[in-house]
């Protein structure tokens, strides 16, 4: 058992679990996402997934969206591709990754309430009606506000702990020759606070008040502790577990 837990918390983290296990999540959201646009809710998408597009919907259009599918799908394809290669492939290591992902989304506002409240002692009170913030901004029905939560998971994960705080770790690192653990953690907090302020930009951004923005990039250093330590599917899954049981509390 020992040497069962102790290949599953490393193995875990590597792409042909972690993004396989990430995959449904994807798949969810997009097919959530092009259920809605038929409807009245046509164009409501998370903000993460609108930003990561928009580069390639500005350079080739539809052409250009479907760019940024391919790439995102061949990618990740080719991560798990090549570290499937002649490796055992065992069922219950997505088993605990799922667990690891609830038990996490079900503690997760608490820890970070807790901490946020350590901080802003004075505000402890907003502190708790913070806990709602990551979802506050969301416009539309119980679907739509599911499907924001999944792409929260997938997107925001991918922009903000894949792109930014793997990035900033190695331009501190390699450019600014910091230390592993001081760029690492460097990265972190900067992500995390611009993980913050992103949800107070654009027609859905909420009013900028300090609990809520501290509640914020408190959740961002943990997204991008699990992430570190645990890898992106279980923090994608995580996220997204958590928003969900936001929006249907």
């Amino acid at each position: 058992m020992p040497s069962f837990i102790s290949d599953y918390m490393r193995v875990a983290r590597e792409p042909r679990y972690s993004l396989t296990f990430a995959l449904p999540l994807l798949l969810l959201y997009e097919v959530l996402a092009f259920s809605l646009s038929s409807r009245e809710f046509a164009g409501v998408r998370n903000g993460a997934d609108v930003l990561l597009k928009s580069l390639f919907v500005t350079l080739g259009g539809r052409n250009g969206l479907i760019a940024f599918g391919v790439l995102l799908i061949g990618a990740g394809g080719w991560l798990v591709w090549r570290d499937w290669r002649g490796r055992h492939v065992d069922p219950k290591v997505f088993a605990g990754m799922a667990l690891e992902s609830v038990l996490y989304a079900l503690v997760f506002g608490l820890v970070a309430s807790t901490l946020t409240t350590l901080l802003l002692s004075e505000l402890a009170i907003q502190v708790w009606l913070s806990a709602v913030a990551l979802q506050s901004g969301m416009q539309g029905n119980l679907l739509t506000q599911l499907m924001i939560s999944l792409g929260a998971g997938i997107y925001e994960e991918l922009l903000f702990r894949v792109l930014l705080v793997s990035g900033l770790a190695w331009l501190m690192g390699r450019v600014f020759r910091l230390p592993t653990y001081a760029a690492a953690g460097l990265a972190v907090l900067i992500g995390a606070l611009i993980f913050s302020a992103f949800h107070y930009i654009g027609p859905y951004g909420d009013d900028l008040a300090l609990a809520s923005f501290t509640f914020r990039a408190v959740a961002g250093v943990l997204f991008s502790v699990l992430y570190l330590l645990r890898g992106f599917g279980i923090t994608a899954w995580t996220h997204a577990l958590y928003d969900v049981l936001l929006a249907i509390g």
